[in-house]
């Protein structure tokens, strides 16, 4: 028959190593779980940065645009003063004006829609990387449940 202090013992050895096992068993989940926040928030920094990239690029497309836009106005604006400085009566002077604004009213909505376009272009590719994201965050809840 065991004696009192051998079944403490025996007692006393697998509450230790049930304990030390459950301790070990807890550090690895947690240490998994801080593995899992730190490939996340590595993710999002990603996409971040993907998104920051393509906003850059869109704003280095719009101002290409805007300055491309107004060098051409310019032009545009200096050859009509030249033409209209030839005129020769004030009703051929009038005509001139008015087809110099018909067609810079039109360049300026064309240009107005290219950038709108680029515009919705640019907020497109920088939501994409930040909307795949969120749509992983969500499949990882679901999936949690």
């Amino acid at each position: 028959m065991a004696t009192a202090a051998e079944t403490f013992k025996t007692t006393t050895d697998q509450f230790t190593t049930a304990g030390a096992q459950a301790f070990r068993d807890s550090v690895e989940k947690t240490l998994a779980g801080i593995n899992d926040v730190n490939a996340y928030s590595k993710a999002n920094l990603e996409a971040v940065v993907a998104s920051v990239t393509a906003a850059t690029k869109g704003a280095e497309s719009l101002g290409s645009q805007a300055i491309a836009f107004s060098k051409k106005s310019v032009e545009d604006q200096v050859a009509a003063a030249k033409t209209l400085a030839g005129a020769k009566s004030v009703q051929e002077a009038v005509e001139l004006q008015t087809s110099f604004a018909k067609a810079a009213l039109e360049a300026y909505l064309a240009n107005l829609n290219a950038m709108s376009e680029t515009v919705t272009a640019s907020m497109k590719d920088v939501f994409k990387p930040i909307n795949a994201r969120a749509a992983a965050v969500v499949e990882k809840v679901q999936a949690a449940r």
